[in-house]
This record gives structure tokens, C-alpha cells and sequence, in this order.
């Protein structure tokens, strides 16, 4: 793995974030006989399927479907979104995913592309918020809240089974 900038989060941090994501996923879930965790590719679908695993692992036992969506992160509106596998999200729960919630235009995006789908209800997860939003959207659930300045970058480098976040 190759290290930029300054270690945020290592491998551990962010395992124990995204487990503490999994038992808040639990509680809000636990009655429910199908979900959707819908990850923003790339890095956002990668955290999707850690998640997974780490609800599988701890018994859960609702049926999960794994989805990535596709979007473009510079340009939302240039090209087309779509779902990996496309299915149809009808009346469905579904958990939107991303590694990095900044101006929220990605999020928003993504959200209103589920919303046409015509979900029945929607949570986001993000596993670093760094709150410079010019968009009215939240996630739910957080691994790490941290203050940057405009100019910093966040960077997630996930290779193999190792996850850290670095400060650029």
C-alpha cells in the first residue's frame, strides 16, 4: 500500500468504525427480512461489501443484496448512473455507501437517482465526513467526523484487505 500524506485511520481504526457501523445497521434494521446496501464505486461499493461481511459474521440474518452504483464523481450530470446489477429497487430499503462525504454533490446525486427508483426508505453511511457541504445531505452513519480546510484531501486506499485513510 502506498503511503501519502498524513495516517488518519489504519487498518484497525477503520475495521472498528465500520464494525461499530454494523451494529448500528443491526439495530436499525434487525426486524427487516431484505436490505440493500447500494455502494458508490468504487471505494463506496468496497466498503459496501466489508459491511456485508461484517453483518454476516455477526449473525445477522437478513437477506442482503449486494449493488454497486455507478456514477460519475466530477461530473454527476455528464454521464449516465446505473446499478450494478441493474435490479429494481421498488418499495426496497437500501443503504446508500461512500468512503468520503465532502461538498455532499455525490451523495445528493446518488440519493436522487435512489429516490427515482422509488425506495422505501434510505439511510447513508460515509466512512470519513469531512463537513464542507454546499448539498442538504447527511449521512447517517459515520466512521470518522474531521475538520479540514478546502485545499486538504482525503484520501482512502483500500488494497487487498487493508483499509487506511490518509490526510493530504
Amino acid at each position: 500500500m502506498q503511503k501519502l500524506g498524513s495516517l488518519i485511520l489504519d487498518n484497525n481504526d477503520v475495521n472498528n468504525k465500520l464494525a461499530r457501523i454494523a451494529f448500528q445497521i443491526i439495530e436499525e434494521y434487525h426486524n427487516e427480512k431484505e436490505l440493500f446496501l447500494v455502494g458508490i464505486s468504487k471505494n463506496g461499493f468496497l466498503l459496501a461489501k466489508k459491511i456485508n461481511s461484517l453483518l454476516q459474521s455477526n449473525s445477522y440474518e437478513t437477506n442482503i443484496q449486494l449493488i454497486e452504483l455507478k456514477i460519475n464523481k466530477k461530473n454527476p450530470l455528464k454521464s449516465e448512473t446505473s446499478l450494478d446489477p441493474e435490479i429494481s429497487l421498488h418499495n426496497k430499503k437500501v443503504i446508500l455507501i461512500d468512503d468520503v462525504l465532502n461538498s455532499g454533490k455525490t451523495l445528493m446525486h446518488a440519493a436522487a437517482f435512489l429516490l427515482k427508483q422509488d425506495i422505501s426508505k434510505m439511510n447513508t453511511v460515509v466512512l470519513v465526513d469531512r463537513r464542507h457541504r454546499y448539498f442538504p445531505i447527511k449521512a447517517n452513519w459515520v466512521g470518522l467526523t474531521l475538520s479540514t480546510t478546502i485545499q486538504e484531501h482525503i484520501n482512502v486506499e483500500i488494497s487487498k484487505n487493508e483499509i487506511s485513510v490518509f490526510l493530504e
